[in-house]
């Protein structure tokens, strides 16, 4: 892993804690809300908001933190990443949720509400997994695609399954001649992003279009949020969409094509090793841990069209309580118990003990 932005291992007590959201309850007998666990000293009500692809990864989260500080609530609304960053620079989202990085411009012009003046901010690459590209063909669980050819689909430049470019890939597969009804996010979206960013890096010359959280074509379908897109795609025959992987559920998915020819399904795994081979974000600051990805080039056994879904807070707040119950949420949100808790309600990749050293240190700037 190329993660060397830190030249020595941080030292840092990660809370043994956890916390939760407002309809979770406050019964819980898991390890780290056993009875036996000592009483917590945290308290507060923390509003958060962001990405709804973070959604299961939250509720496993916020239920099992609550479960080991009971005076602790911790509300995660799933807007979606662009209006979570809104709330976050607006001030009504204490931390946020977001399935992109702020870009150094955003960072640079921003005045960030909720943090202390003049703070600077942490941005800690907690929740990976793949994107799916889903779709509801009868009778077909699986198709193996290329990048140009998904790219192609998007753009309504091939507009039925029975397509030769379809075809070629899927050698014994009875497509349909049947119209493709592509489905994409209304809402600003850092899963649009990133979808987009692997469209435009892997295909660039079918999807000239630039990588942003908002769908930059006509045409299609919209629909909102996660969900939204999950529910269109199984509503319809003949549609296809992008989601994040955990949300796939009993729908066709698409096998990628990567750079030596071979096509690979999604997994945690496959989603984690791309992430295990890039580095960071050059101009950021030391508590800024944005993942440079590879996309284009990625190698067998790596699936390209990932998420790298991020938790953002501020280095510095104005309340000290504020700062102490986020500081221990993200700590155990980080920690092997918290990354453990969201791959097995969410599908996610836990992040390796080498980020994690990044992430714990990054952490540190937070009071």
């Amino acid at each position: 892993m190329n993660f060397k932005r830190y030249g020595a291992v941080a030292a840092m007590a990660v809370a043994g804690t956890m916390l939760l959201t407002s309809c979770a309850a406050n019964e819980g007998t898991s390890a780290a809300g056993s009875s036996d666990a000592p009483a917590s000293d945290l308290a507060g009500d923390i509003s958060a908001s962001g990405a709804s692809s973070q959604q299961a990864a939250q509720e496993a989260w916020v239920a099992e933190f609550q479960g080991a500080n009971p005076d602790v609530t911790i509300n995660y609304d799933p807007t979606g990443s662009g209006t979570g960053r809104e709330n976050f620079i607006a001030g009504s989202s204490a931390f946020i949720g977001s399935d992109r990085a702020y870009k150094t411009d955003e960072i640079a012009e921003a005045t960030f509400g909720a943090c202390a003046p003049d703070s600077g901010i942490v941005e800690l690459p907690l929740y990976i997994s793949p994107i799916a590209v889903i779709f509801n063909l009868e009778g077909i669980d699986t198709l193996n695609l290329d990048a140009a050819t998904i790219a192609n689909i998007f753009n309504g430049t091939i507009t039925n399954w029975n397509d030769p470019a379809i075809a070629a890939s899927n050698e014994g597969v009875e497509l349909p001649d049947l119209a493709i009804s592509p489905v994409h996010r209304q809402d600003d979206s850092g899963t649009t992003e990133n979808f987009t960013a692997y469209l435009n890096e892997a295909a660039p010359e079918a999807w000239t279009n630039e990588p942003d959280g908002v769908w930059p074509l006509e045409g299609g379908e919209a629909a909102q949020g996660t969900s939204g897109v999950v529910d269109a795609v199984k509503g319809g025959q003949g549609t296809i969409g992008y989601a994040d992987a955990s949300r796939a559920g009993d729908l066709g998915t698409v096998a990628v094509q990567v750079a030596d020819g071979s096509f690979v399904e999604f997994s945690p795994e496959a989603a984690a090793a791309v992430v295990d081979a890039s580095g960071y974000e050059e101009g950021r600051t030391e508590g800024d841990l944005a993942i440079a990805l590879d996309r284009a080039g990625a190698e067998a056994g790596t699936y390209p069209v990932v998420l790298v879904s991020y938790l953002i807070a501020c280095e510095q707040y104005e309340d000290a309580n504020t700062a102490e119950v986020v500081k221990a949420y993200l700590s155990y949100i980080a920690s092997e118990e918290g990354q453990q808790a969201a791959a097995d309600n969410a599908g996610s990749a836990p992040i390796s003990d080498t980020l994690r050293t990044d992430v714990e240190a990054a952490l540190e700037l937070i009071s």
